[in-house]
Order: C-alpha cells, then structure tokens, then sequence
C-alpha cells in the first residue's frame, strides 16, 4: 500500500481520539527478511515478533531502497497490527509496517528510538 508521500500535502482532516484509537500501532522486532521474489515492486517479506499477545506477524514491505535483508533481523519497526490481511504476490500480509518517504520517496522505517517491550501500543 503507498500512500501520498509529498510533505506539501495538507494534512489530513480532524478526527477525534477514538477514531485514532482504533487504529492499533505496535512495536516489533523483525526476526527474518526475504525477497518477495514475485512482487510489481522490489520488496521484502518481514516476520515481525510482536511478543505474546499479538504473535508473529508477515509483513510485505517495499523498503529494498535503503535496507538489505540481512541487516533488518534485529530491528524494531512499527506497524498496523489490525488492517485485515492483504494478499501480495505469494504473501498473505497481516500487518502494515510503517514507514516515511525520503527526498526521493524510498521508505525509511518508523521505529522508537530506544528498547521497548514487544506489542506495546503507540498512543
């Protein structure tokens, strides 16, 4: 899924704090990352470690621009845990990783700056 990515849009309308609570952001840890062999654009297929509640998860992620597969094991990521999956090539994609676009619209993964639990929810 690509969204507008131009920091010249307006930004979106008001809504109000449920409406922002019912979309639940949770913090991962990726665990492996593959080439999504047979996708329309470069992507990778992450399983993402939510802790117990939520599980692991995949995820179809378009982020080949600034990250090798081998490096993304480890890291923690954000993602929309409760959009129903998603059909990519292959893949069924369970969970929405978050990202921002750079200067030139290549992904770069939102994640917190310092350790948290796994499956803590943005808020």
């Amino acid at each position: 899924m690509h969204l507008i990515s131009d920091p010249s849009t307006p930004a979106a309308p008001n809504i109000d704090f449920p409406q922002f609570m019912a979309v639940d952001v949770r913090i991962g840890r990726i665990i492996s990352a593959t080439p999504l062999i047979d996708a329309r654009k470069p992507a990778f297929v992450l399983n993402i470690d939510f802790g117990a509640q939520i599980g692991v998860k995949k995820s179809s992620a378009q982020i080949t621009e600034h990250y090798a597969c081998a490096d993304l094991p480890g890291r923690l990521v954000a993602a929309v845990v409760n959009f129903p999956p998603r059909q990519i090539g292959h893949v069924m994609s369970e969970v929405l990783t978050l990202g921002f676009p750079d200067a030139n619209g290549a992904v770069v993964l939102f994640a917190p700056d310092r350790e948290v639990p796994l499956g803590s929810r943005l808020f």
